[in-house]
């Protein structure tokens, strides 16, 4: 399958991702069971933005520039460590998703701006890899930076709910 056409796919399914977290917040009987699967919701959004990021660079050839390498650097110990917490049934690790995805969001806000207003001469930038270029232009509007924005904004949406909720109604799946 050609990098377009993935892009697009992964951009689809970010925006289902999103618009489902964004209702499931909304509703207060839905925002529990968000609360009790959160740890889960954030293992498979760090999985698959991970997986998402090595795809870029290693089959589509893309060259990451260094904030989308700042990126990574908050998203992939996620990948790791959460699921790693699933399994000693560890929810405090939604405090370390939290830290590493509002990281990560900070990046991504200020790497969109970067692409969306390029003129601005950033030092930090590469020639071979400019943090301006767009590699990606997915449904005609989503880069590579938003897309990470969108995990990340899920991530900490779901690590924020999963930490407010009570563990009288926010159990982990397997202690129910």
């Amino acid at each position: 399958m050609d990098p377009e056409t993935v892009s697009n796919i992964f951009a689809v399914a970010l925006l289902i991702a999103a618009a489902a977290t964004i209702v499931t917040v909304a509703i207060p009987s839905t925002r529990a069971v968000l609360a009790q699967y959160a740890p889960i919701v954030v293992a498979v959004a760090a999985i698959g933005a991970t997986a998402g990021s090595l795809y870029y660079s290693e089959v589509a050839n893309y060259t990451p520039c260094l904030y989308c390498w700042y990126q990574r650097i908050a998203m992939y110990p996620m990948a790791v460590i959460v699921p790693l917490a699933l399994v000693v049934r560890d929810r405090g690790i939604l405090r370390s998703s939290l830290a590493l995805a509002g990281i990560g969001l900070a990046i991504s806000i200020y790497h969109i701006q970067l692409q969306l207003f390029p003129d601005q001469g950033s030092s930090s930038c590469g020639l071979t890899s400019p943090c301006t270029a767009k590699w990606v232009d997915a449904l005609g509007f989503m880069s590579i930076p938003q897309m990470a924005g969108i995990v990340f904004g899920i991530i900490v949406v779901t690590s924020i709910v999963g930490l407010r909720c009570r563990p009288s109604t926010a159990t982990h799946p397997s202690n129910s």
